[in-house]
């Protein structure tokens, strides 16, 4: 006769990989949620995001990270140090690559990083709808050569292909412990934090390759107008050149009315309730290499 368990199991993971290789898409997959922003452009992620996955048997805490790379300002320091950190004291490692025909650079030193971790590691090889099957074996068998990964387990995050499997397997890896969170909170983030990453989001996906990674958002306002069912968001996009300004206005601010339209919609989803948004446009020359800016707008290392 099968016995039925009453524990509850509990436990925190960690998503880990090269930038652009879709942590944040199976975070917000594997939650049901979208709690991490997405754009094509690399290093979307700048800082260590939690949400939360609650069932009747079981919660996941899941972890985030930005993507590890060689960092070439504070910003890039703060970023890979946030990455590395989300390394220790995790029950669950997620290392994310993509089916390509060779290990690169990149992943190699991800890989050494791993051989002084005690925590399991999964190795989950995402995109698997870009490859033939045979093609997969390959890419398996190359990463079981450097590294004995506890699980290997290939999805497609963007599809939702074979992601119960993995919350299947990560369950069994976790212990019994307790529920951390309510069962009704998705992520540990601020509102206004979320409100920001959106826009940031938004300009991600509208601008031109090389000014994403120059902006940072700023919510100076976010209250409910008296009397009436609508929120005030007040918002200033930073740039780091005058050039880079006229680029994010646009023509007769064109650009900075797309951009705003395209985050109001997302803003009420996460509000619940019709939002009023302003966005203005301020350069902060070289901001992501002043440690003042960088805590001013939000990247503390000492979270």
């Amino acid at each position: 006769m099968k016995i039925l368990s009453n524990t509850f199991k509990s436990g925190f993971v960690s998503l880990i990989g090269r930038p652009n290789v879709g942590k944040s898409t199976l975070m917000n997959c594997l939650v049901g949620e979208k709690i991490a922003i997405i754009s094509n452009k690399p290093q979307t992620t700048r800082n260590k995001i939690q949400s939360i996955l609650t069932r009747d048997d079981f919660q996941i805490v899941f972890i985030d990270t930005p993507g590890i790379h060689k960092p070439k300002s504070k910003l890039g320091e703060y970023m890979l140090k946030s990455a590395e950190n989300a390394l220790n004291e995790i029950d669950v490692i997620l290392y994310l690559v993509e089916p390509e025909d060779k290990i690169g650079k990149g992943d190699k030193e991800i890989i050494s990083k791993l051989q002084n971790i005690n925590s399991p590691v999964f190795l989950i090889i995402n995109k698997i709808d870009t490859v033939e099957k045979n093609e997969l074996l390959k890419v398996i068998d190359r990463f079981r050569a450097m590294y004995d990964f506890k699980e290997i387990i290939p999805v497609s995050a963007i599809k939702a292909d074979n992601t119960n499997t993995l919350l299947d397997t990560i369950k069994n890896y976790l212990p019994d412990g307790p529920k951390y969170f309510p069962d009704d909170m998705i992520t540990d983030q601020p509102e206004r934090q979320i409100t920001s990453e959106i826009i940031r989001e938004k300009a991600l996906q509208l601008l031109q390759e090389e000014i994403p990674h120059g902006i940072a958002v700023e919510i100076m306002s976010m209250k409910k107008r008296e009397n009436k069912e609508i929120i005030d968001v007040e918002a200033t996009v930073y740039c780091e050149k005058e050039s880079h300004k006229g680029i994010i206005i646009g023509k007769k601010g064109a650009m900075l009315k797309e951009i705003g339209s395209k985050s109001r919609c997302d803003i009420e989803r996460l509000l619940g309730s019709p939002v009023y948004l302003q966005l203005w446009v301020k350069v902060k020359k070289d901001w992501r290499d002043s440690n003042f800016l960088l805590k001013n707008f939000g990247y503390n290392d000492k979270q």
